[in-house]
């Protein structure tokens, strides 16, 4: 029984390494639109999954930016995992100190694609080779298209496109600034957080966050393409 159960364990992580390695050059293939490991779940519960796949062309930049703003600053700077901060949550931890989340986009795009929801030690020694080998693969554009046409919005509410008709009934290219920002703070707790009817904490928060979009300048540049004007905000 425990050789067969050190078996499984085995071919698990075996599968767990050889996978990444495999989709994430495929997933660098424009055409190909991958699922989270949550959609998947959803699929295969059968429960309603919403999601619109757009190219990043189809995106409002100032949501583009306010993601980046909110969730990664460093995004154009780093090779997937910003080291001073997870270096930093590292020894607050060995301190004894509640943590702050250390994730990157890169991070958190390989742990939608490949990796579960809950918090583990384990879990996160997966998620740092996983950042750094899909930000060595894909383009920074690239890997923020599929960050974005993964992330979860809500109970069954994927990427960008759906969030927005869902929240805004509007497409993603039509956001407002506002409206970025709101969709950017929800990111953290999709489930908890309705941009459509920001409580006052949140609204604040999205005030910060519209504000660091507006000043991003440089820090936005690895992302910049030709992309429709956002309505103004």
């Amino acid at each position: 029984m425990l050789r067969r159960a050190f078996g499984f364990l085995i071919v698990t992580l075996v599968v767990l390494v050889a996978l990444p390695l495999a989709l994430v050059p495929v997933y660098a293939l424009p055409f190909v639109h991958p699922v989270s490991t949550l959609m998947l779940g959803d699929y295969l519960s059968l429960k309603p999954v919403s999601r619109t796949w757009v190219a990043l062309e189809d995106i409002a930049p100032v949501l583009v930016h306010s993601v980046m703003m909110s969730e990664d600053g460093q995004y154009c700077a780093h090779g997937g995992v910003d080291w001073k901060e997870l270096n930093a949550v590292i020894d607050s931890t060995l301190e004894g100190e509640e943590t702050r989340g250390a994730s990157t986009i890169p991070m958190q795009t390989a742990k939608n694609l490949f990796l579960w929801n809950s918090r583990s030690f384990v879990r996160k020694g997966l998620e740092v080779p996983l950042a750094v080998y899909a930000d060595f693969i894909l383009s920074k554009r690239r890997l923020i298209e599929i960050y974005l046409n993964i992330a979860e919005w809500g109970d069954g509410i994927y990427g960008i496109e759906a969030a927005a008709w869902h929240y805004f009934d509007k497409p993603a290219f039509a956001l407002t600034a506002r409206e970025a920002a709101l969709l950017a703070v929800t990111l953290p707790s999709p489930k908890k957080r309705n941009p459509g009817k920001p409580p006052r904490g949140l609204s604040r928060l999205a005030g910060v966050i519209e504000a660091r979009a507006k000043r991003s300048g440089d820090y936005v540049d690895c992302v910049a393409v030709a992309v429709r004007p956002a309505k103004g905000g």
